[in-house]
């Protein structure tokens, strides 16, 4: 028996921690055992790889801030999603490749194409049944977000308007669910349910 994958996405600000954290709940009220997790750093290797990420205020060159991001996916699969859905569990991951190719291959430049190779080799063939896209105008975006705190956070607000723009144009291109993030948590966790109900049907069948 295998689980159902599945993973939420958006940019900073997009509400998909807390669409995440609402989903598990969701399908644990439904009785289905699931994992929560999330990228970077969900292991303890990965918690190391999230420091220098995210915390250190070195110059990080794009291209090390992939090869870590696909480091600690690599780890990540190996250590939690393949173990869990190979038990029967739900996944909810809160981000995931998607996030390599909109940050790294749109944000920073290097080609989505040239993220996919190298995260798909990461991720040992491993593929999401589901992608989740939060998505909310640049306006609200900026307001949801906190004072910056890590490197990601810091990039501005061009960089963080053109990953926004990514993520519409990769999920039509992948055929990702793009949900509309605006509005009261409860409202947005309809729409989510909405497009996971299905792929939960199929499993629980």
């Amino acid at each position: 028996m295998t689980g159902c994958f599945i993973v939420l996405e958006g940019g900073d600000g997009s509400g998909k921690s807390t669409q995440a954290r609402l989903l598990v709940d969701a399908l644990r009220a439904a009785g289905h055992i699931v994992t929560e997790t999330f990228e970077p750093g969900a292991t303890s290797t990965g918690a190391k790889i999230r420091s220098l990420l995210l915390d250190d205020d070195a110059p990080l060159d794009a291209r090390a801030e992939l090869l870590m991001m696909a480091a600690d996916r690599a780890q990540h699969v190996h250590e939690v999603i393949r173990p869990a859905l190979a038990a029967g569990s739900f996944v909810v991951s809160d981000r995931f490749e998607p996030s390599s190719l909109a940050y790294q291959g749109i944000g920073r430049g290097l080609g989505a194409d040239v993220v996919a190779g190298l995260s798909g080799f990461a991720r040992d063939g491993l593929e999401p049944d589901l992608v989740v896209v939060l998505d909310v105008a640049d306006s609200v975006a900026q307001q949801r977000r906190p004072i910056a705190t890590d490197r990601m956070e810091r990039a501005g607000n061009e960089f963080h308007s053109a990953v926004r723009a990514a993520y519409r144009s990769l999920a039509m291109e992948h055929g990702w669910a793009l949900v509309d993030g605006e509005g009261p948590p409860d409202v947005v966790a309809d729409r989510v349910w909405s497009v996971v109900a299905p792929c939960v049907e199929v499993v629980s069948r």
